[in-house]
C-alpha cells in the first residue's frame, strides 16, 4: 500500500458506548490490517458551537474548527459511522461537516472534502441498521466533491449486536465491516499511484 495516504475515521456520535464508535473501530482494523494508517478521532474532543454565520463573521473559524479541518485537509479517506437521527444524520454530524465546508481565508472552496474518498457504516437498536441516515450523509458528502465507495454496511438490533470487547458477535458482520475499511484503504492507495494528470 502506498505510504503517502491515511485515513481519518470517527463516528457521528459523542455518546459513551455508543454502537458506531464500536463499529468505526473495527473497520479502522481492517484498514490497518493492509497497511494503510488510520487515526480514529472521538468528535467529543471537537465540540463545535452550532454553526453561526454571524459568529464566523466577527471571530472568524473557531479554533477547534481549525483544528478539526487541519486534521481533515491531512488525510485522503475518510471513515464514517453514521447514527440515524429520525430517518436522517445526527445534528452532531452535520454541524461538524458544515463547519469544515467553510473556507479560511485564501483557501478554495471545500478544501476540506474535494478529492475525498469515503465509506459509510451504521448501527442502530432499530430493525432498518441506520441506512436511511446513509442516503443523507452519502448525498452530502457527494454533493461537497467526496467519492463515496458503493459499497455500505448497517447492523440492526445493535443494543445486542456487540460483544464486551466492542467486536460484532455474528462473524459475518465482523467480516463485512473489517472489509468496508480494507476496501476504502485499497481504493485511496491506488489513486494515490495515479499519475498526477490522472493518465
Amino acid at each position: 500500500m502506498s505510504s503517502s495516504v491515511q485515513i481519518l475515521a470517527f463516528a457521528g456520535s459523542a455518546r459513551e458506548g455508543s454502537f458506531n464508535k464500536q463499529l468505526v473501530n473495527i473497520a479502522a482494523k481492517g484498514a490497518e490490517s493492509v497497511g494503510v494508517p488510520v487515526t480514529v478521532i472521538d468528535l467529543r474532543d471537537y465540540s463545535m458551537p452550532l454553526f453561526d454565520q454571524d459568529l464566523e463573521a466577527r471571530s472568524g473559524l473557531p479554533a477547534v474548527v481549525l483544528r478539526f479541518k487541519a486534521l481533515m485537509k491531512s488525510h485522503q479517506g475518510l471513515l464514517l459511522a453514521c447514527p440515524e437521527y429520525n430517518s436522517s444524520m445526527t445534528p452532531l454530524l452535520k454541524n461538524t461537516i458544515d463547519w469544515a465546508s467553510r473556507p479560511e481565508p485564501d483557501e478554495a472552496p471545500l478544501t476540506c472534502f474535494k478529492s475525498k474518498v469515503s465509506v459509510l457504516m451504521s448501527a442502530s437498536p432499530g430493525g432498518l441498521g441506520g441506512m436511511r441516515g446513509l442516503v443523507h450523509v452519502r448525498s452530502m458528502l457527494s454533493n461537497l466533491g467526496v467519492l463515496v465507495l458503493p459499497e455500505q454496511k448497517s447492523i440492526s438490533a445493535a443494543s445486542n449486536a456487540f460483544d464486551a470487547q466492542g467486536n460484532l458477535k455474528d462473524a459475518t458482520q465482523q467480516s463485512a465491516i473489517t472489509h468496508l475499511g480494507e476496501r476504502l484503504a485499497t481504493v485511496i492507495s491506488k489513486l494515490a499511484e495515479l499519475p498526477a494528470d490522472g493518465v
